[in-house]
């Protein structure tokens, strides 16, 4: 039985070549630790967000490897580690063994840390089987607010709830990502495409919770018309072959890249739609 469960939600994925197998391991490993996470009581004081909470619970066609998290009000002495035993319980259950640690800044290269506030804990959950598979936690202690959430449902590995920004508030942190992310030659094309799925979806934007966002991780206060400006400019002069060749391993279809060019996605931004 224990297996069973595990190799059920594995048997839902198309497993035809190393990466897809590899993409598939870590969706089915990230279910596991919401499950954990909820069993430990983390979804009272957090909630989830950014492109695997995306993934998982609006079924873009790409997979996430990272998990974000905020907690629901600023809390300086927030411990994690007492969700460590429920995560770990949860894996032992079907049969798997893991690792978590604190992932301390002073190892962090300069791209994993260009965009991480100093109050944002991050930890590593490594796999004893697949020594590949090594899923990054950050939960952001001292959050930006202003954000709505809302529980959503999973089935396995047992039925339960996450806690997760509503959609126009994870439009808000992806598009903060997307025009403030210091990443220099390092594009995230990740953020391009989830940017196209929201637009496409007619998701709304909230541009409350992105000001929140901009004005704690950057100093600044933004307008609407000044916002666009600055995405305009990012989409437009960012090498957009670097954007491609970062997004192909994490989707089903390359096809749907081949209208992307830097004016494709510029005509995109006029057509934002905000709360």
């Amino acid at each position: 039985m224990k297996s069973e469960i595990y190799e059920t939600m594995l048997s839902e994925y198309d497993l035809s070549t190393e990466q897809k197998k590899r993409n598939a391991l870590f969706e089915v490993n990230q279910q596991v630790i919401l499950a954990g996470l909820y069993n430990g009581g983390f979804f009272k004081v957090a909630a989830f967000y950014g492109g695997t909470c995306l993934r998982i619970f609006h079924g873009i066609q790409r997979f996430s490897e990272d998990m974000d998290f905020s907690l629901l009000k600023p809390d300086e002495h927030f411990d994690f580690t007492k969700y460590f035993q429920p995560i770990i319980d949860e894996f032992a259950i079907i049969g798997r063994q893991v690792d978590i640690k604190k992932k301390e800044k002073k190892n962090f290269g300069k791209v994993e840390s260009a965009f991480l506030k100093d109050n944002t804990d991050v930890y590593d959950i490594s796999f004893q089987t697949d020594k590949s598979v090594k899923i990054k936690i950050e939960v952001d202690t001292q959050p930006p607010l202003k954000f709505r959430t809302e529980q959503k449902l999973l089935l396995l590995p047992h039925s339960f709830m996450t806690r997760c920004f509503i959609l126009p508030d994870l439009f808000a942190g992806k598009m903060h990502a997307l025009v403030y992310r210091t990443w220099k030659n390092r594009v995230k094309g990740r953020d391009w495409y989830d940017f196209e799925w929201y637009v496409r979806h007619h998701i709304a934007l909230d541009f409350t919770h992105l000001s929140e966002r901009v004005i704690q991780f950057n100093q600044e206060e933004i307008s609407k018309d000044a916002f666009v400006d600055q995405l305009k400019e990012r989409l437009s002069t960012a090498n957009i072959n670097q954007v491609k060749s970062d997004v192909l391993p994490f989707i089903k279809n390359p096809s749907d890249l081949d209208i992307w060019s830097n004016n494709y996605f510029v005509q995109l931004a006029d057509l934002i739609k905000f709360e």
